[in-house]
């Protein structure tokens, strides 16, 4: 069975590592993210938008923009799959931390509480878009200010959602995980699985 091959519109090492976990070849396709420029997705929910619709529109327009990009550039018209994950706790999301103060700010508001992570993974071919949800709780043991302040300035809290990576030096700060490990990572695999199957791509 030939593996499948994708576009992934997406820059993260972390989904791209998960993805070849799958034995998912893929060609990375960039979205304009400079700042200066028009950036082809914009961030950030509207008033009084529930968690998980955001997270589910959030990957719905990357993998829209994806597949636009791909027109554009005359790229092989393969599947783009594109994911979006968000820590949420008391229903209010913690995206990715501006700066080392905000990444401090996240953490010792996640600590000592369980919280969730959702990601929704979107994946289009032609006029066709397939999703799938992902939500997990992650608990947080209590941690100490001094413990916050040297994780931060490790500078794996940066463009983390939630100012922590799960799959990194936070694995210490976590007694419990109820859900997807690959989902809080950033890409669920059971569910990106199934998704490609859908599609006539089975990954196995």
């Amino acid at each position: 069975m030939t593996a499948p091959h994708i576009h992934l519109a997406s820059k993260s090492p972390r989904r791209q590592e998960l993805l070849r976990q799958l034995g998912v070849d893929f060609d990375v396709l960039k979205l304009r993210e400079a700042p200066g420029r028009e950036r082809d997705v914009v961030e950030g929910a509207r008033d009084a938008e529930p968690p998980l619709h955001y997270v589910e529109r959030m990957a719905r327009t990357k993998v829209a923009a994806g597949w636009q990009r791909m027109v554009q550039r005359m790229l092989p018209e393969w599947p783009v799959l594109s994911a979006d994950t968000e820590v949420v706790l008391d229903g209010v999301i913690f995206g990715k931390p501006a700066d080392a103060a905000d990444a401090a700010r996240m953490l010792k508001v996640l600590s000592g509480q369980t919280h969730q992570v959702i990601t929704a993974v979107a994946v289009r071919l032609g006029e066709r878009t397939e999703v799938e949800v992902s939500i997990s709780n992650v608990a947080f043991r209590s941690l100490a200010p001094q413990e916050i302040e040297h994780y931060v300035a490790t500078g794996e809290p940066a463009d983390k959602a939630g100012a922590y990576a799960i799959q990194g030096k936070a694995a210490a700060f976590i007694t419990r995980i109820d859900g997807s490990f690959s989902g809080v990572v950033g890409l669920p695999l059971a569910e990106t699985a199934e998704l490609l199957a859908r599609l006539g791509m089975p990954v196995l």
